[in-house]
Parts: C-alpha cells; structure tokens; sequence
C-alpha cells in the first residue's frame, strides 16, 4: 500500500484555512490541549486516555455533540447533540507506552488499524451508517487521521473483503474471534493493495513550543491544528463562507447611511426610499442638490429615470449614490488587503476619518489618486497618499451621470446624520454609541461604521484579535445586487441552495456526458467514480478531463454570478473525486 501524507494544512478546506480564528476562541482551544497533554502518564492505562481525550474534545470543540464509547469503538463523536445520533468520527486510542500497536508512516498493517477497519465495516454494514466523515487512530501525541471516503473506496467498496467481513460476521469461517478477523482476512487485504490511500498524520509535540509560548504572534503555527481538530473539518459541518450569507446588523445600517430601508409588502422584501428621510444621508443630500440646483434638467434624457420629476429625483440620487458606495467598499477591501500583505502597516489604512475628513478628500482619492498613475499625481496627493496604488479601473473614471448632475464632493461636509438605533459603534466602554450621541457627521459615521468591520479576514491563515465581523467581497455584491433591485422587489438565492442545485445538475450531466461517450450505461454518480478509479491511468485521466471541460453551463439570468461561481466550485470537487484535477 503506498501512502499519501498530509500536514493538516493540506487537508483543509481552503477556503475555511483562510478564514481567521476568533482570539477567544483560540484561547479556549490552547486551554484544552494544554491540559491534555499536562494530563497524560505513560503508565496509565489505555481507558485513562480516552477519558483525557473525551474532556478534551468536550471543552474544545465539542460540548454540544456526543462524544463517548460505542460498542468496542475506543471513542466516537456523535453527528448529534447525543449519542443517539449517528457516529460522525470513530476514534481507535492506544495509551502512548503502547507503539506496538500503533501504525507509522511507513507501515499502516497493525492492530489498530485492522480494529479500526472492523469498527468501521460494522458500522456501515451492520449499522447502515452514511454518515461517517473521518476515522482516527492515536495515542494522544501521534495522530493519523482518515477520510471515511478513504475507507469507504479502499474498503467497503471491495466486494472480497466484504463478502470475507459478512461470512465472518455469521460465522462461517474457519475462526470467529477479532484476531482471526484481524490477522487472516484484513492483514493479507492490506498487504496486498496496491493503491494508495491518503491520510493527515501530526505530532502534537510539534506544537509544544508555539502552545507553551507567552507571545501571541506565535499561535498562528496553531492554525491548521486547530482548525483540522473542529468540527468544521472532522464532522465536515458548514463554516461560514457562504457568498450569500449577509449580516443583517451591516446590511440594515448601510442602508440607513445610504437612506433607504427594507420592507416586506406582499410576502416580498423590497427595498426603498426611507419613509421618514433624513436629510443627513446620502441620498437625501444629493437629492436635495439635485433639486435646489435643478440639476436634472442638464440630463439629455430625464424621463429614462422616471416619469414625473420626483421619481427622476430619486432615481438620479439612488445611482449617485450606489455609484459612490460601490467605490468606497471596494477601497475598504483594497486597504485591508494592502495593510495584510504589508504586515498590518498603518501607513496603508487610509480609509478613516484622519485622512478623509471632507467629502472632498473622497473626491480626491477617487480621480487624483486612483484614476493616476504615481508620476502623474501633483505634490500634494503624492505625499498624502504615497501609499496608494494606481488602479487601471473604470470604476474610477467619472460617469457621464457625474458630469451632467453632481459628484460627492459637492455634498456638504458639515451634514449630520442620526445614528441607526442598533448601530455597531461603541463607545470606549463598549455600550452602543446611540445611547450617548444622536448623530454625526455623515462621513465620519459612514468611516467609522465601516472600520467596525472585517474587510480582510480572507486570503491567509491568521487569528482575528478584535471582534469584528467578516464582509467579503460576495457579500458586497449581493448587498448591491438587492438594492439595484429595488423596483421589482430584491429575490436572491441562498448558496446552499446554488449549491445544492450546482450539484445535483452538474453530476447527472457529467454521467450523461460520458455514457454518451463510451456508451456505457452507469446509472448515477458514483458508478462513474468507481469505473474511473478502476482503469485510472495519466492518459485515461488526460481524456477524462478534457471530456468533463467540454461541459457548457449558462446562465441566463445571472446577476451577482453566484450561480456560476457554485457550478465552477462543484466543476472543481467533481474533478477532485474523479481523480483528473490535472495540474500543468
């Protein structure tokens, strides 16, 4: 049998090994480990063990799961709050005097594998379990860590073994005890694979040094165990990266600054001018300029924005506005993606109120900076914003709708704006602001509320040291997505959802597609995996993947792209299961 040795940083999710680690949460995980492994005795015994690995996997990550024995199972996490439930992880615990029976990464044929190897086969077999996720072997300190799609393809799926565990489960071999079952029948099955099967394997002795270290700076080397250990990674559960998952406290008062609201008429949620404006917001402002200066009457074509001169009004002011908001929560992202790759530089976070103090400053950076390259720039931007890159970008290119009506800096400075009753601001005792100040600024409200968030929190593994929500760029879209739908009312699909139907499309077209090809007749999915892996060579894969990219997917109606950026994603994980992700 050949080995696939991962680090745990290679058998995460990429995408969840980008997201940050909460400090609070980190603590708690360090806590746990380090009286774990303050706890273990070489001479004690291997139940001693389990119960010190149970305390730690409840304190750390799993006190609202079952976590206990089962059966002759050492250890099992439980899919559930209980252990009724299904087992999500079976872990086999060997005390760490005990390397006898303890695999190595030269050799996985041992005793704790051919125990974990019938635990599992008894529980798909005999429990009809298809929920199993991950399968562990460990002393505490060595840890070798399966996926059950491993088992489930080297194991379950050989027809031998099978009919061999079943007749040896009735009782009509030759031996009915579990060594006759480890050494006649699953012994000879191992050693005499020959393909390969892919496992993490880790020392928690290698992260004795970060985890006894005083300097914080140090516990991103904990990262990647932390995050393989969760249940994230172990039960496979959801994590936070749904492109469509908003958070309401910064999608309801971004609305507020904007000046608009979201209600339901109908059964639907639509989104639309306050209906008590406050003169502060954007919008208002700039509708109030529109009209005062009869801006309106310089468009070429009014009536495009509306009918009567109220609509025009409103109409005009929303794209202004969206326009502008679109340029400021892109350079929100811009700086914390500079302030990251600089090493949290100051000197690149140039999105507060200390630099931008007017709205002419605002105007400053979007076309004397951002629109110019650095030699182009005059003295005064070049020193203010040295820091700034030049962005080859429309975005930053003054509309037509700019030239003929207004630009944000001939909003007015001195305007202020009440605070949203459930604003995020705090003040330095960290009790919300609206408690103490009625309003602001409008700039300065709009700066600071933005600086009470996470733009960067993707890209790197890092742990989050304030308590700041994550806004990633999918979220933005969708935000802009709504309110740009606001005449017909705002509809969007949740990404579980584009998920889910990515999936179920995608795969029945991908059988299709090559049983037209080879004239095979593979019923679903799955089918197509094994005959894949049956006769997997570099060829037969080369073939395979040009086959799946002759695939066309369209999307009609698409708006934000959140459709097609699932149907890419699942593109990708059907190549990874049918082994022909070929690299260059």
């Amino acid at each position: 049998m050949q080995h696939n040795i991962l680090r745990p940083r290679q058998a995460l999710n990429k995408a969840y090994l980008r997201l940050k680690t909460a400090r609070s949460e980190m603590e708690t995980f360090k806590s746990a480990l380090r009286t774990l492994l303050g706890s273990i005795n070489l001479s004690e015994s291997e139940e001693h063990v389990k119960n010190h690995l149970r305390d730690f996997l409840k304190s750390s990550f799993y006190s609202r799961y079952g976590v206990n024995t089962k059966g002759k199972t050492d250890l099992v996490i439980h899919v559930g709050p209980d252990t009724k439930s299904q087992a999500g992880v079976m872990l086999e615990v060997k005390r760490p005097g005990n390397k006898a029976d303890m695999p190595t990464t030269d050799n996985l044929n041992c005793k704790a594998m051919h125990e974990l190897v019938l635990y599992y086969l008894r529980e798909r077999v005999e429990h009809r379990n298809q929920d199993l996720k991950q399968l562990v072997i460990t002393n505490v300190h060595e840890w070798f860590v399966f996926d059950a799609l491993e088992f489930d393809r080297l194991f379950y799926r050989n027809g031998q073994l099978l009919k061999d565990f079943t007749a040896w489960s009735q009782g009509k071999k030759s031996g009915n005890s579990t060594e006759y079952f480890y050494k006649e029948l699953v012994a000879p099955f191992i050693a005499g694979l020959s393909e390969s099967i892919s496992y993490t394997h880790f020392n928690l002795k290698d992260y004795e040094k970060p985890l006894q270290n005083k300097d914080l700076k140090d516990d991103v080397k904990l990262v990647a165990l932390y995050k393989l250990l969760s249940p994230a990674h172990l039960l496979k559960e959801a994590f936070a990266n749904d492109a469509n998952s908003l958070d309401p406290g910064f999608y309801l008062e971004l609305l507020h600054i904007i000046g608009l609201e979201e209600v339901k008429e109908g059964g639907r949620k639509l989104i639309r001018r306050k209906a008590r404006p406050d003169g502060g917001s954007l919008l208002e402002a700039a509708y109030q300029k529109l009209k005062s200066e009869d801006l309106i009457s310089g468009l070429d074509n009014p009536y495009s924005y509306g009918n009567t001169r109220e609509e025009q009004l409103f109409n005009v002011s929303l794209e202004l506005c969206i326009t502008w908001m679109n340029r400021i929560l892109f350079l929100k992202l811009l700086e914390a993606q500079l302030a990251s790759y600089h090493h949290g530089d100051k000197a690149y976070v140039f999105m507060n109120h200390e630099h931008l103090r007017e709205f002419d400053d605002l105007n400053e950076l979007f076309f004397d900076v951002l629109a110019e390259r650095p030699q182009n720039r005059n003295a005064n931007v070049r020193h203010k914003f040295r820091q700034i890159p030049y962005l080859n970008s429309s975005l930053f290119e003054t509309t037509a709708l700019e030239k003929r009506t207004l630009r944000i800096s001939n909003l007015k400075d001195n305007s202020r704006l009440a605070l949203y009753p459930r604003t995020v601001l705090r003040d330095g005792t960290g009790k919300p602001l609206s408690k103490s100040q009625a309003d602001m600024r409008t700039l300065e409200y709009l700066l600071r509320f933005l600086g009470s968030y996470d733009f960067g929190a993707e890209g790197r593994e890092a742990i989050q040291e304030e308590n700041k929500t994550l806004i990633t760029a999918s979220v933005l879209g969708l935000i802009f997505e709504k309110i740009n739908g606001y005449r017909d009312g705002s509809f969007y699909t949740p990404g579980f959802i584009t998920m889910y139907m990515s999936r179920e499309a995608i795969r029945r077209a991908v059988v299709q597609r090559f049983n037209e090809h080879y004239n095979w007749e593979l019923t679903d999915f799955d089918a197509l995996r094994f005959r894949l892996m049956a006769n997997h060579t570099q060829q037969s894969a080369q073939e395979a993947n040009g086959l799946l990219n002759s695939l066309r997917i369209c999307d009609p109606a698409v708006g934000s792209g959140h459709y097609l950026v699932s149907a890419l994603n699942e593109l990708i994980v059907i190549k990874a299961e049918l082994r022909i992700l070929l690299n260059r």
